[in-house]
C-alpha cells in the first residue's frame, strides 16, 4: 500500500516501512493523514540501497536491489521484525507501506513477500 493514499476497508494497522516520515506533516497527524499509525524505518532499505533502487532503470539493476534487501533484510533483527508482524498477522489485519508509486518496484512487493514465505496471513 501506498503511504498517503486513502485507507482499504479492512486495512488495519499501517505500518510505515520507509527511511524517512513524510516531510511537512506533523508527527502526530501521520495516522490521520493515511501515512501509518506505526514506523518501522528498520524494515526499509538502507539509505544506500534506496538509492539503488531509485536509480534502477534495468531489470537487471532491479534484481541486484533485490537481492541486497534480501540480504539487509536476513540480519537477526529483521528477521524478529518479520518474525513480530507474522505473529501479529495471524491476530489482526496489518498493512505494510511505502511511499513509491509502482508497487513492483518497491521494497514493499518484496518485504510482503518475505512475511508470505515465513508464514503471514496475507489478504
Amino acid at each position: 500500500m501506498r503511504l498517503g493514499s486513502a485507507r482499504a476497508k479492512g486495512e488495519g494497522l499501517r505500518i510505515g516501512t520507509v527511511r524517512r516520515p513524510p516531510r511537512g506533516v506533523p508527527k502526530e497527524e501521520f495516522a490521520s493523514r493515511d501515512f501509518y499509525d506505526t514506523w518501522l524505518p528498520e524494515l526499509s532499505p538502507s539509505q544506500e540501497l534506496v538509492t539503488k533502487a531509485l536509480h534502477a532503470e534495468t531489470d537487471e539493476e532491479w534484481r541486484a536491489f533485490e537481492r541486497a534487501y534480501r540480504k539487509e533484510m536476513s540480519t537477526p533483527a529483521a528477521r524478529h521484525l518479520i518474525d513480530l508482524l507474522v505473529a501479529l498477522s495471524h491476530e489482526t489485519d496489518l498493512a505494510v507501506g511505502c511511499y513509491c508509486e509502482d508497487p513492483a518496484r518497491c521494497h514493499r512487493s518484496i518485504l510482503s513477500q518475505l512475511l508470505k514465505d515465513a508464514g503471514a496471513d496475507m489478504a
